[in-house]
């Protein structure tokens, strides 16, 4: 491919509104063009990556057996509403209605569309299991779209759905293959990731795992064991019970005065006292009406919803108490609340059961008490995990401590289960002609996403460094003075025809720009192998080679430059 037949378009400088490295270095190097907020078009260079992303993608979930469909972006609301996600899932469902009045919604997912689709189609546990994905665009209609195609409100995403009679064929035939594939998939990409294990969120079923490309600038936090195997997202990441006896009380418990303190800093600033010896009231609805539940935890620790919102006694989804049932039932609010004389269902983080002679809230404003203990003082909680993890925490494999990592979910993979196929009555009849319910697995890329992790992965101040798989082209010539030298031009030439003719996907930069420009771009590109030929390196017989992550040019003999490129490609 030659510049002059292809559309670059570069930037100097990214717009003010970009603020990660993915979203300036996209705009700066002209892969996607801002449309509206959260709607990007792909230029012809970033749909190149794209497309290479897909395929890779693409081969994988054909190799473990996945059917290729294509299902449509615009879905019947009578199917959301069957499934009961039509109001679950919140306002990021774009809702709309056609000129009849009837309700569709813009696809963010599609579980409802497959399980209609299969509970018309398969009927026998003979047709049994069956795996199917698509490659297509999503809408989510994100309140605050932000940091580029990170997180776009219209995305491209892989999305499979496995269908089998059993739940071990779903481990067996479904889950454990596509994990496998999506390890290749990364893999094959170049990309830094780890799958962890992870909460299933508005999805629904009882196991999943994240894939998260290692980054920085990730929104997530993963845990990770030191010396085993064991990751998870910090939001499923356990917290284990301590050992040894619990300390003993020194303190007898005393009602201490202070004013307009509302936050545990503020009460360590106003006593003078450790974080680490403070516990914070945390006070959420009960599954009852009328009915809440006080939450302790460490004062330095900090609260994980997630966990909260599987306690037995706690609502879901997890709804934190009004400042009226506060009042009413510990007859202070919030900042000074605690455990004495509250007789509802307290329950207390791990990490509060071994310690003795905590300050807490009084239930009274303005007033704390010191040298409080479980079981003198009030009812013994029931202990449980309610935290995030910190470094250092005892990992919960058994084998060493955790550690902590940003990362990029790039993919998930989930045990659906029946959750899908019971509301929807997805059954088949087994080989005693008894009707049962599929059961379900289900298994998402964002590629779109994938391509702006891998640059946040893979960037420097020249701009993004792509991978041999994800670069928009393997090699860029960059001839100087083609326009005006004839021997640059034959050469450039030549070596292009012949890279083409080994197949390697090569980009002649035959623009007629200043030498710095053209060297500037394929480095903001990112392209992985830039041959540079002038006038002077012709001379001697040579052209100058560099790799782009590696950064330093090399002399190559203008006849064996084809052969250092196929070696370079082929290791």
């Amino acid at each position: 491919m030659k510049a002059s037949q292809f559309f670059i378009s570069t930037l100097k400088e990214a717009p003010a509104e970009a603020t990660l490295a993915s979203h300036k270095l996209m705009l700066r190097a002209g892969l996607i063009k801002a449309n509206a907020s959260g709607l990007y078009t792909w230029m012809p260079m970033g749909l190149r990556v794209l497309r290479k992303v897909e395929n890779i993608v693409r081969e994988e979930m054909n190799r473990v057996g996945c059917v290729e469909l294509l299902m449509p972006v615009i879905q019947s609301a009578d199917l959301w509403k069957e499934s009961g996600r039509w109001q679950f899932y919140g306002d990021e469902l774009l809702r709309i209605t056609d000129r009849h009045d009837n309700e569709f919604c813009f696809s963010p997912t599609c579980e409802e569309m497959i399980t209609d689709i299969v509970r018309k189609e398969i009927n026998s546990y003979k047709q049994l299991p069956k795996n199917f994905y698509h490659i297509n665009t999503k809408f989510r209609d994100e309140r605050r779209p932000r940091f580029g195609v990170m997180r776009a409100r219209e995305f491209v995403m892989k999305d499979a759905y496995s269908f089998h009679a059993d739940f071990e064929s779903l481990v067996r035939d479904g889950y454990q293959p596509m994990y496998d594939a999506y390890c290749r998939i990364f893999n094959r990409l170049g990309l830094n990731f780890r799958p962890v294990a992870a909460d299933t969120g508005s999805i629904g079923g009882t196991g999943s795992h994240e894939f998260q490309v290692l980054a920085d600038s990730g929104e997530d936090v993963i845990a990770y064991s030191d010396s085993s195997d064991y990751a998870a997202n910090v939001e499923l990441a356990q917290t284990l019970p301590l050992s040894g006896s619990r300390a003993a009380a020194q303190k007898s418990l005393e009602k201490i005065h202070t004013p307009n303190t509302k936050t545990i800093e503020q009460l360590v600033q106003f006593l003078n006292i450790p974080v680490e010896t403070t516990l914070k009231s945390i006070v959420v609805e009960g599954k009852e009406d009328g009915e809440i539940v006080l939450l302790l935890l460490r004062g330095d620790h900090e609260f994980n919803d997630i966990k909260a919102e599987k306690l037995a006694d706690v609502k879901s989804p997890l709804t934190m108490a009004s400042a009226e049932s506060i009042l009413a039932q510990f007859g202070a609010n919030g900042g000074s609340l605690g455990p004495v004389g509250f007789k509802g269902k307290v329950y207390a983080d791990f990490a509060t059961e071994k310690g003795a002679d905590w300050v807490i809230g009084a239930n009274q404003d303005d007033y704390h008490y010191t040298g409080f203990n479980f079981g003198r003082d009030a009812a013994e909680p029931e202990f449980v995990d309610l935290r995030n993890v910190v470094a250092g925490d005892p990992s919960p494999c058994g084998s060493g401590s955790l550690k902590l990592a940003r990362g990029i979910e790039v993919g998930h993979v989930f045990q659906l289960r029946t959750k899908y196929s019971e509301a929807m009555n997805a059954t088949f009849l087994d080989n005693n002609g008894k009707s049962q319910i599929m059961e379900m697995g289900c298994y998402g890329i964002g590629v779109t996403r994938v391509v702006a992790a891998a640059i946040e992965q893979n960037n420097d101040e020249k701009g993004i460094i792509w991978t041999d798989a994800m670069a928009p082209f393997t090699v860029v010539i960059v001839p100087m003075n083609y326009k005006k030298s004839a021997d640059v031009k034959a050469a450039a030439d030549k070596i292009h025809a012949e890279l083409l003719a080994q197949g390697v996907d090569v980009l002649l930069d035959d623009r007629d720009e200043r030498a710095g420009v053209l060297l500037a771009d394929s480095e903001l590109l990112g392209i992985p192998h830039r041959i540079v030929i002038g006038d002077r390196a012709l001379k001697e017989g040579n052209v100058e080679y560099a790799e782009r992550k590696v950064g330093e040019s090399q002399s190559i003999a203008v006849n064996e430059i084809v052969g250092k490129i196929k070696n370079v490609l082929a290791k």
